[in-house]
Order: C-alpha cells, then sequence, then structure tokens
C-alpha cells in the first residue's frame, strides 16, 4: 500500500517553500531520516528527511516548484517507521465451523449491559479524516478559547488554520449568543451601504496591449522578501531621523586593528563597530528593542539584544541575526559576523539562524550608497540605515567662538522607528547615543580580546 509523504509543518509563519533539488529517484531504497528533498523557506534552505523506510514509488514534484505544506510530495511503498502502520487483518474465519459450536458460543458468552444515556462513544473519525492543519500556538489558542478546529474554515494556505480564524470563530460564537439574549431592536432608518475601508489590490492591465512582455514567477528570497515588506509597510507607521557620524577616529582605530583581527579569522568592518554601538543604545533605550503586540494591546520588552544585518546576495536580501551582540568583543563579532556572511551568501545559512532579531542593521556603504530610508523588519520597532562614509567639510570650534573647516570622515545614518511606541524625541536620544559611541571607539571597544 503507497504511503503519501506531505510537506511538513516547518515553523511559526512558514507556509511554503520552493523545491530546490530532488535528491531520490523512482524505484530508490530510503532508510528513515534520509534527506530526500532540499527546499527553500523563508530565505533558508532546508533538507527534508525522509519520515519511512522503504521504496520511493512516485515522485510528485520537481525543482523550481512552489509547494505548500499539507501538500503531497511523492508516495512510498514497502515502508516502516513513520506513522504506524496499520494492525494485520485477522485471518478470515474456517467455514467449517458448526452452526451449533456459534450458538454454544453465543449461550457461553455474559449478556452485555446496555449502555448508559452518558456514556456516548466519539464517532469515529472519516476515512482519510487527518489533522487538521494549524501551527502549534494556533492549536494553543483554539484550546483556550474552547475551538474546536475541525469547525473553523481556513484561510491560509494549503488548506491551513491561522490564529486569526480561530479568534474571529470564536467572537462570531460570542456574537452569536449575545444576539440571542438581547432584546428585539427597534427599526432603525435605512442607512446608506457601507464599504470595507481596505481595498484589495486593483486587477493588473493588460499590458500585451502596449507591446511585448515577459512573465518571471517571483520565486524564493525575493517572494520572502516581498510578503515581509508589505506586512511591514501597511502595519507599521514608519518616522524617520537622520544625521551625520564622525567617523575619523573609529577609521584610524579600525585600520591599526584590521590586521589582527584578521590573522584570527575575522574581519573588522564598519558593520562589526555598528553592532556593538547598537546594543549599547538598545540597552540605554529599551522600548527599540520592543514590539508592539497590537491584538493583545501590549508592548513586547525583549531582554536580549539579537540584532540582525542586512546581507545582499545574488537571490536578494537576507538578514541574518547575530545573538547576544552585548555579550560579545568587536573580535568575537568580527569573527561571527564574517562567517555568517559568507554562509548567507553561499544559502548554508539556517531558518533559525534568521529567526528572533530585535533590531536590524542594513550597511549600504560598501555600494556606495549615501542616505535611504529602510523598512522596519516586522514585528521589530525600529532599523538603522548606513551609507557610505566620505571626506566632508566640517566647522569645528577651536577655541570659544573661533571656528575652522577641516576635512573630516563622515558617515550618514538614518533611523526608521515605529511610531506607535516610539517618538521623534525618542529617536534623538538614541541616534546621540548610538552616535557617540561610534565616534569615540577608544572609549567604547577597549576589549578587543
Amino acid at each position: 500500500m503507497a504511503r503519501p509523504f506531505k510537506l511538513p509543518d516547518l515553523g511559526e509563519g512558514v507556509h511554503e517553500g520552493e523545491v530546490l533539488n530532488v535528491l531520490v529517484s523512482v524505484g530508490d531504497h530510503v532508510n528513515e531520516g534520509d534527506p530526500i528533498l532540499e527546499v527553500e523557506t523563508d530565505k533558508a534552505t532546508a533538507e527534508i528527511p525522509s519520515p519511512f523506510t522503504g521504496k520511493v514509488e512516485e515522485i510528485k514534484v520537481k525543482a523550481g516548484e512552489t509547494v505548500q505544506v499539507g501538500d503531497v510530495l511523492m508516495t512510498f511503498s514497502d515502508t516502516e517507521g513513520g506513522e504506524a502502520k496499520p494492525a494485520a487483518e485477522a485471518p478470515p474465519k474456517k467455514e467449517e465451523k458448526s452452526e451449533k459450536m456459534e450458538e454454544k458460543k453465543k449461550e457461553e458468552e455474559p449478556e452485555k449491559e446496555p449502555e448508559k444515556p452518558k456514556e456516548k462513544k466519539k464517532p469515529p473519525e472519516k476515512e482519510g479524516e487527518g489533522p487538521v492543519p494549524a501551527s502549534p500556538a494556533t492549536r494553543r489558542v483554539a484550546r483556550e478559547l474552547g475551538v474546536d478546529l475541525r469547525e473553523v474554515s481556513p484561510s491560509g494556505p494549503g488548506g491551513r488554520v491561522t490564529m486569526d480564524d480561530v479568534r474571529a470563530f470564536a467572537e462570531k460564537g460570542k456574537a452569536e449568543k449575545a444576539e440571542e439574549k438581547a432584546p428585539p431592536e427597534r427599526e432603525e432608518k435605512e442607512r446608506p451601504e457601507a464599504r470595507p475601508i481596505e481595498e484589495k489590490a486593483p486587477e493588473m492591465p493588460d499590458f500585451t496591449k502596449w507591446g511585448e512582455v515577459e512573465r518571471v514567477p517571483v520565486r524564493s528570497i525575493r517572494r520572502a522578501t516581498a510578503k515581509q515588506m508589505a506586512l511591514a509597510w501597511s502595519q507599521i507607521p514608519h518616522v524617520y531621523n537622520q544625521d551625520m557620524v564622525d567617523m575619523s577616529k573609529l577609521e584610524e582605530f579600525r585600520q591599526k586593528h584590521k590586521k589582527e583581527v584578521e590573522e584570527k579569522g575575522g574581519k573588522l568592518s564598519v558593520t562589526v563597530f555598528a553592532l556593538k554601538a547598537a546594543a549599547t543604545a538598545l540597552k540605554q533605550h529599551p522600548r527599540f528593542n520592543a514590539s508592539l503586540d497590537s491584538g493583545a494591546g501590549e508592548m513586547v520588552l525583549k531582554h536580549y539584544y539579537h540584532i540582525g544585518v542586512a546581507v545582499n546576495t545574488e537571490e536578494g536580501l537576507v538578514v541574518p541575526v547575530v545573538r547576544d551582540v552585548d555579550r560579545k568583543s568587536i573580535v568575537e563579532l568580527s569573527i561571527e559576523l564574517n562567517d555568517l556572511v559568507q554562509r548567507t551568501r553561499e544559502r548554508k545559512v539556517k531558518l533559525e539562524e534568521m529567526q528572533g532579531g530585535t533590531f536590524t542593521i542594513t550597511n549600504v556603504g560598501p555600494m556606495g550608497g549615501g542616505y535611504f530610508a529602510p523598512i522596519i523588519n516586522f514585528p521589530e520597532a525600529a532599523i538603522l540605515g548606513m551609507g557610505a562614509a566620505r571626506m566632508q567639510p566640517v566647522v569645528i570650534e577651536r577655541e570659544k567662538g573661533k571656528y575652522e573647516v577641516v576635512p573630516r570622515l563622515a558617515m550618514p545614518v538614518v533611523l526608521s522607528i515605529d511610531h506607535r511606541i516610539l517618538d521623534g524625541a525618542d529617536a534623538l536620544r538614541f541616534m546621540e547615543t548610538l552616535i557617540d559611541s561610534l565616534e569615540d571607539p577608544e572609549e567604547m571597544f577597549m576589549t578587543m580580546t
């Protein structure tokens, strides 16, 4: 009997993936746990292991296809492991048994008491009916609200029930009960028909009317980026604060220790110093290290400092996360970030290495970029954008009332904030702490071990 293998739940918020490579062929014998597919999900590549020991009977996907959680990927025969095997069928009864023996057996069996009304047996599940596709967090919410997932209409991809589906179902039930108890209302005057404020995206025009076109599927990293940016822009009201950082002392410090760090396997980039400076500012201004849970009406303040770093790859922008930045030295950060960036560009970074960030840094300086306003990485509350440092004329005060124009290495920075929980004054104070750290490296980054 063929046993289907479906794309499993790969983590909260991951509903689909792109098949990069099929590692087996029809007829191959595989053991439980052997890798059978490579799938890219939410910017990370993951090997999918076989849930069975057996023979590959049919492969239903190929490289380049996008699959949803719950889609059948392949089928197996002669299987062991995985889901529990059905019990072996009982051997057929021999026809030679006489009717007298059957009657005698019935007489010897004690009469069964009739079932009591309270002891109703649970109806058997319908044939082919499996568990409702839903994440562990969604199942927990359903249990808390007393909602049967089988009664909820799914809105997620692949028939997946989301938290919003469960909450909407629960609210609908409360509203129906309230209507039953409420007294009949008086007839109201006819009101104009209400329309939803949020409108769906309009349909695209037929571009072929004006010339030749080509349609290219949006896949992989670019698809995940499109979804994430649309979510962030629709949910977070952005406000921006920009300034300049005098990088003269830091660049001198960086050049002085650059070779020493490279010998230890690191790369002493400006982003490494920005990581440390950001951790200092986040500790002093904790609301920048928070997320707004609008559904609960609460601000989630995180007491850890995991900072994401935007990495430009051939496939698009990817944001791996550096953990516990506040506990690591400049050398440790330079080594870890160098390794993380290399593995990200080689598509070897793991999904969990891109999760749990509390703040993000994006640096376009190496590509020559200047001022730019980055979009916050939802559900974070802020992001720092850095441009290229260039020599610029700066007015400084040598003595009281005496000024001088001197060349200084200046770097543009832009801070984007979530205006629901942060204000412009907060951004100014955060930026002041950050700039002070970057402009005085000897004071802030003495630990080079």
